[in-house]
């Protein structure tokens, strides 16, 4: 135990042998409420606290007094009214209904307010509340007719959305849940419309949540009180139920408390919370989203945050992060989401009990491959890249102003050193956006470099060899794929972890150093040569512009290999590749199969047709005469039968059966007609993402914007981030007209002066507003033509003397530039 959480137990010992619990039938001797309490001094009952911490003596619940501006000038029947409500020891839904009545009756909430405080700051009492045996309570808030009643009327649909929350035996997508809840969750939400339209009860809900949470706290942290009794859970459903969490008032100290108090919840708890809220439906689960959300932001806003200040140490940001991640998975659980169809993982190399380098140089930690799996997401069974559409869309779970503060270098070595003692934003990657994320992946990917070159140097001492720190390629213009494969088959081969180390690539008769330009042009050729239709390894849809895997290809597997390989190093290297996959690629790389919903953008014109036969509506057999034997076209054209099953000719395709028909005709075209050369093309890629925290930390659609850049160009934002030297300012003419020339260009010329100026002709993850490019003076006007320096995104400009000369120089420049050589 921490010395503010002992700090926090003796004052509580101290405050009840001092003021006592405030309940008049209490009979806790070490408590001043009870008659049977012996008074003590200060100097006493604090030394008394003390030993009653050391035997972990019982504490009393606390029991509220409300002041009431109303309770001097009270009848006499408004005291006796408040009196005959102290025997209420948990609330019920008719309870409610009946001291509510009597207090709008006399005109005076006291008594209401006191049985709510009471509740509600008593954990035993607010698990007893609102249990589902209660029957024909619906019946008794209704017949209340309040003028507040009449206006909440008008929110009633709202408030009247279905909610299976009362048996929920399973969720919407049909994962069993062995949970289910005691609360009446429906009764929960009449009884607060009622309760938060009365300004006392509210004030008194936010005083009752202060003095609860932290003896909640206390309670799961030490006494395992949810191992005891799984009943607990009810306090978190309950509060969760009320609607004005988000406000003001809660959220200085009510709502940080109890996210504090809800991050204490064992693993099981917090799955059978996010299960339960999985099946409220879309409009409470984002209100509990944005609850934690609005937290999260208050509190971010609220501080500043430096390198001795890190966000990752406040508490209230850490505990409501931890909070969301439970809203996080209700959001999938309650989606559409696909638990099956996922690809045989190979199995990973045994570990040796021989010691690597890395453990002997007391490094293993920094390089142990990372949490593979989200405990929660363990528990519940279900991965993000399961979801086909969640409840609500990825993007609202991600946090600006965390992202704006959080430094992650130093959240970095949290996630992959100190794990244990610290709290790491990467634990919860769907609250940072891609370019956060992408930024702790090029903090793993070159630690690992220098940590290959480290050894590179070790080997070579030890053997007396010749170091070799890079991974270096040198390659033919006009037999790149060849001198590329060969080299790169033989590293696989011989030393795979040679791919881990930062590529360096050089052309043969060419002087160009490689500071990352080079890398980026080979990329291109490389890409360029593979996905030629000439070469037969992959088909080109005219419609969707993407590739897709050549079933008959007549090349052999190696080839396959090495594109994923040119994948793997193009992440791995911070490099942007021009490539054009469908979305399932990413999906079958991150460890699912392939389903039907997949072919709607990689083979739109069968998915249409698939999608036909499944919601057809006449006699299917005779009308369309479809059977399991289906037809395909091999490399020449030619007719290619195949058996979804035995006897496939002689099975007709009917209503009964041709959910089964197109989930094996889709299992056969995205998976095993392909399979031999995506198996290839995947163990090529994980030669050198294997280590990677990229499984764990990024969805398919973020993989596939880390490789290929974004679509969007937006040069308006890359002008505003373009820094220039030489003598060139922004007020510049030279610099003026170039930038009028630029806006002046076709979407075509406008990625060939990319392609030009920074090797690639895509955005980086981001846009071009994170794209730093320098624009250099390069001497006073001549026939020389703008030069680049594409490791560095430098254009180098001569100052042409008029804008026609500037624009025809430039064109001539970016059309027929390639090759590299020295100035």
């Amino acid at each position: 135990m921490n010395r503010a959480t002992a700090k926090r137990l003796i004052e509580r010992y101290f405050r009840q042998l001092t003021e006592g619990c405030g309940n008049s039938n209490c009979t806790n001797e070490f408590c001043a409420s009870s008659s049977n309490c012996q008074p003590l001094e200060k100097n006493a009952a604090a030394a008394k606290a003390l030993d009653l911490f050391k035997v972990n003596a019982k504490l009393c619940d606390y029991y509220p007094a409300v002041e009431s501006r109303s309770d001097e000038n009270a009848p006499m029947g408004s005291e006796m009214s408040a009196g005959e409500f102290s025997d209420v020891h948990y609330l019920t839904e008719s309870t409610v209904c009946r001291i509510l009545s009597v207090c709008e009756e006399e005109g005076n909430y006291s008594a209401l307010v006191r049985v709510v405080g009471r509740i509600f700051s008593n954990a035993e009492a607010l698990i007893k509340s609102f249990r589902k045996e209660e029957a024909g309570a619906s019946e008794s808030l209704d017949s209340l007719k309040s003028k507040e009643e009449e206006k909440q009327s008008e929110q009633s649909p709202e408030k009247r959305v279905s909610s299976s929350a009362s048996s929920p035996d399973e969720t919407p997508n049909g994962i069993p849940d062995s949970f289910e809840p005691t609360v009446d969750i429906d009764a929960v939400r009449r009884v607060y419309s009622k309760l938060l339209s009365i300004d006392q009860v509210e004030s008194a809900l936010v005083n009752a949540l202060i003095y609860l949470t932290p003896n909640v706290e206390l309670d799961l942290e030490y006494l395992d009180v949810y191992e005891t009794n799984p009943d607990y859970l009810n306090i978190f459903v309950i509060v969760m139920e009320n609607g004005n969490l988000h406000s003001p008032e809660y959220l200085e100290v009510a709502l940080p408390q109890f996210c504090k108090a809800m991050s204490k919840l064992p693993l099981a708890a917090l799955a059978r919370l996010s299960k339960l809220w999985s099946t409220y439906g879309l409009p409470h689960v984002r209100r509990m989203m944005e609850t934690f959300q609005q937290l999260i932001t208050f509190t971010v806003v609220s501080n500043e945050y430096g390198a001795e200040n890190l966000v990752n140490d406040d508490e209230t940001v850490v505990a409501a992060t931890n909070c969301l991640k439970v809203v996080f998975y209700a959001s999938i659980l309650g989606g559409e989401v696909d638990v099956e169809h996922y690809e045989e993982e190979d199995d990973e190399d045994p570990e040796s009990d021989e010691l690597t380098l890395h453990e002997l140089l007391g490094e293993d930690r920094l390089y142990k491959k990372g949490p593979r799996v989200d405990p929660l997401e363990k528990e519940l069974g279900v991965r993000p890249v399961d979801s086909i559409k969640p409840l609500i869309p990825f993007e609202d779970f991600i946090n600006e102003s965390v992202n704006e503060v959080i430094e992650m270098d130093k959240d970095f070595t949290f996630f992959k050193v100190n794990a244990e003692t610290k709290f790491s934003f990467q634990s919860c990657p769907f609250i940072l956006s891609v370019i956060t994320k992408s930024q702790g992946l090029y903090y793993d990917n070159r630690i690992r470099m220098y940590s290959e070159r480290r050894l590179t140097a070790l080997y070579s001492m030890v053997q007396g060899q010749q170091p070799n720190p890079y991974l270096r390629l040198k390659v033919r213009r006009d037999h790149i794929i060849d001198d590329a494969l060969v080299r790169l088959e033989m590293i696989s081969m011989e030393n795979p972890s040679d791919l881990k180390k930062q590529l360096y690539v050089e052309f043969e008769g060419e002087q160009g150093v490689d500071e990352g330009g080079v890398s980026k042009e080979f990329f291109q050729l490389v890409l360029e040569e593979i996905f030629n239709l000439d070469i037969g390894m992959f088909t080109y849809d005219n419609e969707t512009k993407l590739f897709w895997f050549n079933s008959s290809s007549l090349e052999n597997e190696a080839q396959y290999t090495l594109i994923g390989i040119v994948l793997g190093l193009a992440i791995y290297n911070n490099c942007i590749l021009d490539v054009h996959f469908p979305m399932v690629v990413y999906r079958k790389l991150m460890g699912k199969k392939g389903t039907f919903l997949d072919l709607s953008d990689s083979h739109p014109v069968l998915y249409q047709s698939l999608k036909e036969v499944l919601e057809y509506t006449g006699n299917l057999e005779e009308d369309m005469m479809l059977t399991f034997q289906i037809s395909q076209t091999d490399l020449f054209g030619n007719p290619i039968l195949y058996d979804l099953k035995e006897k496939a000719d002689q099975i007709p395709v009917t209503k009964e059966n041709r959910q089964e028909f197109v989930h094996q005709y889709a299992d056969y075209i995205l998976n095993k007609s392909v399979e031999s050369q995506f198996k290839a093309f995947k163990k090529g890629f994980l030669m050198v993402t294997n280590e990677s925290p990229l499984k764990y930390l990024f969805r398919p659609e973020e993989v596939e914007l880390l490789i290929c850049g974004s679509r969007k160009l937006d040069f308006e934002a890359l002008e505003k981030t373009t820094e220039y030297d030489g003598g060139y300012t922004e007020d510049s003419q030279i610099i003026k007209d170039f930038w009028e020339i630029i806006h002046s260009f076709g979407e075509d010329q406008k990625r060939l002066f990319l392609q030009f100026t920074t090797g690639t002709d895509r955005a980086p993850v981001g846009g071009l507003g994170k794209l730093k490019m320098i624009i250099a003076k390069n001497g006073s006007d001549s026939d020389r033509l703008p030069t680049s320096h594409t490791c560095f995104n430098a254009l180098l400009l001569p100052e042409y003397s008029t804008k026609e000369r500037l624009k025809e120089r430039l064109l001539k420049a970016i059309t027929y530039a390639k090759g590299f050589g020295m100035l």
